[in-house]
This record gives C-alpha cells, sequence and structure tokens, in this order.
C-alpha cells in the first residue's frame, strides 16, 4: 500500500530488483497484493480506483512475468465485498486489517501450503 507514494514506475523497478535478487538465490516467491482501503467500495468502478488497483495489477502482472506465486490480497477483500460483506468489518482502521481481515489474508497465504 505505501508503494502508491513513489508511483507505479519506481514501484515496478523496485519489485522487479528484489524478485530478481530473491531468484538468483534460489529464494521461492509469493508476491502479495495489498490489503484494501476504505475507498475499496465494490460498486466504484475499478479505473475509480486508484492508484492501489493499479498496484496491485502490476504485482499481479509481475507474478505471471517471473512465474511465481500470488496472494491476492485486494481481490480476497473483493470477493468478501461482493458476497455481502461490508469493508469495514474487516479494518481496525481505514487502511490497515483488523483480525478478521488479517484472517483472509491468511486463509489466502495457507493455499500455497497444502496440509499433506
Amino acid at each position: 500500500m505505501n508503494d502508491r507514494g513513489i508511483g507505479l514506475e519506481e514501484a515496478k523497478a523496485t519489485w522487479k530488483n528484489m524478485i530478481e535478487k530473491g531468484l538468483s538465490q534460489g529464494v521461492k516467491l509469493i508476491l502479495m497484493t495489498p490489503t484494501p482501503d476504505i475507498t475499496q467500495r465494490p460498486n466504484v468502478p475499478v479505473n475509480e480506483q486508484r492508484p492501489l488497483q493499479e498496484h496491485a495489477q502490476q504485482i499481479r502482472n509481475l507474478a505471471v512475468e517471473y512465474e511465481v506465486g500470488l496472494v491476492d490480497s485486494l481481490a480476497a477483500f473483493g470477493q468478501y465485498q461482493q458476497q455481502g460483506g461490508d469493508l469495514t468489518n474487516l479494518l481496525s482502521w481505514q487502511n490497515h486489517p483488523n483480525r478478521a481481515g488479517h484472517e483472509i489474508v491468511a486463509l489466502e497465504i495457507l493455499r500455497w501450503f497444502p496440509i499433506a
């Protein structure tokens, strides 16, 4: 979420640098999109939900480009909202998840660690 302050191009260059360094060392990577802030409403068109949506899409694209894992936190919160959930029930502050919000993210992370 903080990458919004540096803009898309600088964030992309920074992310690519981190990804490439990790991959060069054999690190298995899972990228994560940001959790939402209070402006992310299901009835607002995606093209009006800049720049958080743009950064999330950039992260999705990087995951595809580098063939690494992705935890799409923003999409998971969006799905919660599409099912009738109120975003404010997942936030402890206008841009920080509460326990319920963190549980949504944790469940998305756990998809990468199947139980045998």
